[in-house]
């Protein structure tokens, strides 16, 4: 009973119809097609509204269920639409907006600080990236110009797939040392910052992202912290 995943298709789409699959044990309402990005890879689950004839849902947040559902969380104890309920789902795209801002900019500050990634977060405010690396940045000026300078190139942002064994084959793609890409499904998404030919990062990531950096906008690296004898974690903010 796996949903329809629309963000993966058209991260831009705001709202669309659905109808109600299921509901779970702790009161979330599974959809047959849905525009909620779930948690995960770091980046938060989608808000906004689902509505039904005379009533509507808040959404608090999106998670992943089992069986490949997708499972939508009210924002309060309330009466749930019917299964079989025909809906249309309203997301939160101011929000949604700025976790893609964010997550695409995480991959330029990957490449900006190229050591392995060993953990990162999303919000709508700012991000951060766990490196696998001993002391802190020596410039982060330095990196604050190189991040704007890939933002002001506005190179697309795509999605290219690959099989298990194409990545197999290239270990260098996988930036991330805590979490592997989810394999055995057959193929990998790839995010694609860049001409195929020479991109400026090519790495596996099951996110939403926004179709080209300027979109990115303003940002600026924060506070770097020491999380542990190789670990140091720099965040990035927006700053618009």
């Amino acid at each position: 009973m796996s949903a329809e995943m629309l963000f993966r298709a058209d991260p831009y789409l705001r709202e669309a119809a659905a109808t109600v699959m299921a509901h779970t044990d702790e009161g979330g309402v599974v959809l047959d097609r849905t525009v909620f990005y779930p948690t995960g890879g770091g980046q938060p689950g989608d808000s906004g509204l689902v509505r039904w004839q005379d009533a509507s849902m808040p959404v608090a947040t999106t998670l992943k269920g089992p069986d490949d559902t997708i499972v939508l969380v009210p924002a309060r104890a309330q009466a749930l639409p019917e299964v079989g309920q025909q809906v249309h789902q309203e997301l939160d795209w101011d929000r949604r907006h700025r976790h893609m801002r964010v997550h695409t900019a995480l991959h330029l500050l990957s490449v900006a600080v190229p050591f392995g990634v060993t953990g990162g977060s999303i919000s709508a405010q700012h991000g951060r990236l766990d490196f696998d690396m001993a002391e802190p940045p020596e410039d982060k000026s330095a990196i604050d110009a190189l991040l704007q300078e890939m933002v002001a190139t506005d190179a697309v942002v795509s999605e290219t797939w690959i099989s298990d064994a194409e990545l197999d084959a290239q270990p260098e793609l996988v930036k991330t040392m805590s979490v592997k890409p989810p394999c055995g499904a057959g193929r990998i998404r790839l995010i694609r910052i860049g001409d195929a030919a020479d991109p400026l990062d090519l790495q596996p990531c099951g996110g939403t992202h926004v179709a080209r950096l300027g979109e990115i906008g303003a940002l600026r690296i924060g506070k770097t912290e020491k999380k542990g004898r190789m670990n140091r974690r720099i965040y990035l903010h927006l700053d618009s």
